[in-house]
Formats: C-alpha cells, sequence, structure tokens
C-alpha cells in the first residue's frame, strides 16, 4: 500500500525586542537564571500585562511579507494549563481573534517543483519558562528568565508533503524573519523552534489520517530527521495492523527516534477566553500600509536581483540571499569593484566555512570587506593564485593587514613573467629528454610533472596559466 504524508508546521519565532511581551525585563540570553523576571513575568498575584507596542508591528510585517491578511483588531486569550515552568498556570496567547490569518509562502523542492503552503495564522503569545534537570539528581530546577519572552507562532496549513518541504519551508520562513528585522533567527538560543504535526493516508484518499505532534525541533537537520523517522514508523504501525494514537511526541537527538510524550489535547481542553487583563490590539490601516510600503527587499527578490544583476547561478543566488547579513556583506564587497563571481566564491566558500567552524558571525570575524574585494581583485588579474590566495586569506583574519601587505612581506605575488618562466622551462626540459620523448610519442599526460617542477621551482609562486602555455608551446614546437 502507498502512502501520502500530509504534513503541518508550527512554528515559534522569537521577536528581537529588547523587553519582553507584557513587562520591561530583557530578553538577553545567557544571564542567570532567573535573572530576567518581575512580578509580572513571575505571574505574582496583582501583577497586571501591558504589551510592548513593537510586537503587533513586527507582527504585522512579517504578516505582510507572507502574504497574509492583517486583522486591524485583534486579541489576547488565556490558554489553560498546568506545567511547572507556567507560572500563572496559563499562557497568554491568540484563539479566534488573531493577528495576521490566510497567508502563504511558495517553495520548491526537487521531489515535486514549485508548491504553495498556506498559512492558516500568525498569532502573539509569550514563552514559558524552562525545566532545568540536574544532572544525577531526580530533581527539577525552574528557570523563569524565559518565560514572558514574544513569540509568534506561524500555522501552516497541512499542505507539507515531505520531510524536505518541510526543511525548505521552515529555512525560508527563517530568512524572511530575519531579512525584515523581526527576529535575530539565532537557532542556538531557541529563536525558532517547530512542532511538526504528521500523519499518513493511503494515496489517493482525501480524508485526513491520525496525527502526531513532534515538539521543540530546533534545528532545519532535526525537523528533516524527525518527519523522516515519523512517516516510516507510522507506515509500519499501519501495515501491522496498529491503530496510529493522536499524541506529543518528542525527538531524541542521540538515537534519532520519536517518542511518546502525552496524549495531544484539543482546543477546548485549553478553555480559551478572552483576558480581560489586555485591551484589544488595535492597528491602522494607514499604519500597515505604511509597513507594506517600507518592507525590505525579500529573500526571492534578492535571489532573482542576484541572478539578473550579477550572472549568478540560481544555486549562488539562493545561498547568497538567504540572510541578511551575508547577503549586504556580498553587496558590500562589490561596491569595492569586486568580481561578482569571484566574490561569491569567496563568501559562500571559505568565508562561509570559516563561520561555520568557528561558530562565528560576520561580526565576531571581522573580515573587512573591502580587504576581500581587494583579495579577488589580486586573484582575477593573475597576480596570484588560488592557493596562495589561500594563504593571504588565513592571514587576513587573524591580522588588521591588507593583502597587498601581506603580499608584499611575504613575497607571495605570482610569477607571471613570460621570459623568466621560458627559461626555468629551457632547463627543465633539457634536464629530462626521457619525459619529453614520451610526451612528443603521444603521452601527453606527462605535462603534469614538468607542470609540478616548475611550481616546485617557483615555490608555488608560479602562474599555472603561463606555464601551462609555454610548456604546451616548447613541447609541441
Amino acid at each position: 500500500m502507498e502512502f501520502e504524508p500530509v504534513i503541518g508546521l508550527e512554528i515559534h519565532l522569537q521577536l528581537a525586542t529588547a523587553s519582553k511581551i507584557f513587562c520591561s525585563c530583557s530578553t538577553e540570553f545567557g544571564k542567570p537564571p532567573n535573572a530576567n523576571t518581575c512580578p509580572v513575568c513571575l505571574g505574582l498575584p496583582g501583577a497586571l500585562p501591558v504589551l510592548n507596542c513593537k510586537v503587533p508591528e513586527f507582527a504585522a510585517q512579517l504578516g505582510i511579507a507572507l502574504n497574509c491578511e492583517i486583522r486591524l483588531e485583534s486579541q489576547f486569550a488565556r490558554k489553560n494549563y498546568f506545567y511547572p515552568d507556567l507560572p500563572k498556570a496559563y499562557q497568554i496567547s491568540q484563539f479566534d481573534r488573531p493577528i495576521c490569518e490566510n497567508g502563504w509562502l511558495d517553495i520548491e523542492t526537487e521531489s515535486r517543483g514549485k508548491s504553495r503552503i498556506g498559512i492558516t495564522r500568525i498569532h502573539m503569545e509569550e514563552d514559558a519558562g524552562k525545566l532545568v534537570h540536574a544532572e544525577g539528581s531526580a530533581d527539577s530546577l525552574v528557570d523563569l528568565s524565559r518565560a514572558g519572552v514574544p513569540l509568534l507562532e506561524i500555522v501552516s496549513e497541512p499542505d507539507v508533503r515531505s520531510a524536505e518541504e518541510a526543511k525548505v519551508y521552515m529555512e525560508k520562513i527563517h530568512a524572511i524573519a530575519t531579512t525584515i528585522g523581526v527576529s535575530d533567527g539565532d537557532m542556538e538560543k531557541g529563536h525558532l523552534r517547530c512542532d511538526a504535526n504528521v500523519s499518513l493516508r493511503p494515496l489517493g484518499q482525501k480524508e485526513f489520517g491520525t496525527r502526531t505532534e513532534t515538539k521543540n525541533l530546533n534545528s532545519f537537520r532535526f525537523v528533516k530527521q524527525a518527519i523522516t523517522y515519523e512517516m516510516q514508523r507510522q507506515r509500519e504501525e499501519i501495515l501491522d495492523g496498529k491503530t496510529i494514537t493522536q499524541e506529543t511526541r518528542l525527538w531524541d537527538t542521540d538515537r534519532k527516534v520519536t517518542f511518546s510524550m502525552r496524549s495531544k489535547e484539543e482546543a477546548d481542553e485549553y478553555r480559551y477566553f478572552p483576558d480581560p487583563d489586555l485591551p484589544l490590539v488595535r492597528l491602522s490601516l494607514e499604519m500597515v500600509e505604511a509597513f507594506r510600503e517600507n518592507l525590505p527587499e525579500l529573500p526571492e527578490a534578492k535571489q532573482q536581483r542576484f541572478i539578473e544583476e550579477h550572472g549568478l547561478s540560481a544555486y549562488d543566488a539562493e545561498v547568497l540571499s538567504a540572510g541578511k547579513e551575508i547577503s549586504a556583506y556580498f553587496e558590500k564587497i562589490l561596491s569595492y569593484g569586486a568580481s561578482p563571481k569571484i566574490a561569491c566564491n569567496w563568501v559562500i566558500g571559505e568565508l562561509t566555512r570559516v563561520m561555520n567552524e568557528s561558530g562565528k558571525s560576520l561580526d565576531e570575524i571581522k573580515l573587512s570587506p573591502e580587504h576581500l574585494a581587494d583579495l579577488t581583485k589580486f586573484i582575477e588579474s593573475g597576480e596570484i593564485s588560488h592557493k596562495i590566495a589561500k594563504t593571504i586569506f588565513e592571514e587576513m583574519l587573524s591580522s588588521a593587514k591588507t593583502p597587498a601587505q601581506i603580499i608584499e612581506e611575504k613575497g607571495l605575488k605570482q610569477v607571471s613573467d613570460a621570459g623568466e618562466l621560458g627559461r626555468i622551462a629551457d632547463e627543465l626540459l633539457a634536464a629530462n629528454p626521457q619525459q619529453v620523448e614520451q610526451y612528443r610519442t603521444g603521452k601527453t599526460k606527462v605535462i603534469g610533472f614538468f607542470v609540478g617542477q616548475m611550481m616546485k621551482q617557483t615555490r608555488g609562486k608560479g602562474n599555472p596559466a603561463v606555464i601551462n602555455s609555454l610548456l604546451k608551446e616548447k613541447l609541441d614546437g
């Protein structure tokens, strides 16, 4: 029996505000446990919430970027449940009157090509706290510094049909949110988390199967792995004649499996009702239109511009346009006169490698875009080889020196003088008559031996293109 997966994603996005959603406590990450707290986010009796006005503004901007209808009057509700990290025993969220509805996002994958994923709603809510499990102890500690941090929950329609599509959709949401500046998108700090609702149905059937929800997937890789596993698990259960249970599951990153956490709650079990402590959230039509007009260039439009203006491949343009920092850095390099293709290769190659290996951002690496542009010009002019350029690049990372200074100090300039290289080639051919004869009897691959010897004699500074051309000319003559 063939099955079709039906997948819906609930993405929780932390907003880039300095303070929490209903109080003035800091949202700064990494503070000591419970440092960022006050009577409001601790849920103490008599403390009243006051809305951070940046939150609905950011919500509306993201809603516009995701083609949503913006509700001019939205409402907060109380979502009631008991858990140790929820001090009030309810979460302030939105229910029947969310700020954004009926949006969509187009994605493209190899398996299905282009597809449109509907977005049911985007609503504002506060984050809960965090349980800390002490090693070697059965006790759990509660850290409420995260309680009250502003979140947007982006709920998709069940339009996703593969783990690959889920990953691409989540990556695109991340790219849009960081590009327009509503979130820092730092997944290591939990700024983007995802709950994946997965079910299977026989191919051709219209009715949905029973779904499970796998919670708190905090990387693109884990989203893909968890959905792939859950699809396979459900398939095996169905084929064995077992019934899929509607439940909440968790992803074990070490064992690469999902496991049951609890039975899945329905909306009525949360006993939603309008929060009596908070007024309606009102946006003016003029404000929404101003957000629409001032929206920054979105990743998809930027990708198309990079292709048309700079002649980049679709893949290169997609990589460069996926992040606000990296695309701005690339364009800064171009403003100093760098070749787009060479600059692209260095940004998505060596620079990205260094960022991944060090775990540092572009700001932390502190590599001047002007200096990297200068390096690409030396490569383009043939004054240095790619191999030498990598040596210079590493030196640039550890010092504030320009490529020109490093080349001068270390004597790294490429030898392109045809007269000097011709003299070395003549001496080399005269000293190796056997290899010359092999070349002239058809064993042309022996030219690699001569190239290697010339690079050795020039200490790696010989221009490979000039060397190859000279050797071929002399050997064929």
